[in-house]
């Protein structure tokens, strides 16, 4: 009896965490990456045509972009300035809360070939150099070069990286590794269906298809998994999952 009582209070439990939320599945068809702010705004890009559209948690259009271009973005935990880089434009552009264009930053007539950028602050940027093999810290304000490394490895392989504490942390599509500013491997991981980095305060995250992954004391600790889904992703307060064409949030 009591332990019927325990598997009736854990189910409970489970589905009062969970939330199916109002999202029109013709609009998380297609979907290709999803990212959700800290004041409930819900973000879905479509590689097919390109598009980034902003939504409130009730599934209202709050803003949308239609680039002719493929372009990544790194981050809404800043909605006020949503960095989104362009490999084959060569530009890194910023958006404000309504998708509006804010400021563009040109790569081509200062660099060589740039295969990542990433927004550390409204003032610096850390680029992937493919041409030239190197990790450049840049001050994109001043236009000037603070830093360059030499870097000799496979930029193809990556998916996503980001910079923090004299460390350069690299999701590779089968791996998850970590290097000091001298290109020394610190660790290497084995890692698939990883699809962006991200950092919270200290604590370096992996979103995957279908979990969370912190990186502490040299593992990977998974923090949340939702079997069978598409796409996951996190705010401060919640998790959001892309399932079945269904957008879901959990509770912690």
């Amino acid at each position: 009896m009591k332990i019927c009582k325990i598997i009736f209070l854990f189910l409970i439990c489970s589905l009062s965490a969970q939330k199916n939320l109002a999202f029109d599945s013709l609009k998380l068809k297609e979907v290709r990456d999803l990212f959700a702010d800290d004041y409930g705004n819900i973000y879905l890009y479509k590689n097919k045509d390109f598009s980034f559209t902003k939504y409130d948690s009730l599934g209202n259009q709050k803003g949308k972009l239609m680039l002719t271009l493929p372009f990544k973005i790194q981050s809404v935990q800043n909605p006020l300035n949503i960095p989104s880089f362009s490999e084959n434009a060569q530009e890194l552009k910023f958006f404000d809360q309504n998708l509006n264009e804010i400021q563009t930053v040109n790569f081509r007539q200062k660099f060589g070939f740039i295969r990542m950028v990433y927004a550390e602050d409204l003032q610096q940027l850390w680029l992937l150099d493919e041409s030239m093999k190197r990790l450049i810290q840049y001050n994109f304000r001043d236009n000037k070069i603070v830093n360059s490394f030499p870097f000799d490895i496979n930029f193809e392989d990556l998916t996503d990286f980001l910079v923090f504490e004299s460390k350069v942390y690299f999701l590779g599509r089968n791996q998850f590794s970590v290097y000091n500013f001298k290109a020394e491997k610190i660790i290497e991981l084995p890692f698939k269906n990883g699809r962006r980095l991200r950092r919270e305060n200290q604590n370096i995250l992996i979103m995957s298809e279908n979990s969370v992954q912190k990186f502490e004391d040299l593992t990977l600790k998974t923090i949340f998994s939702s079997q069978n889904s598409q796409i996951v992703d996190k705010n401060s307060a919640a998790y959001f999952v892309i399932k079945d064409n269904k957008l879901y949030l959990y509770k912690p």
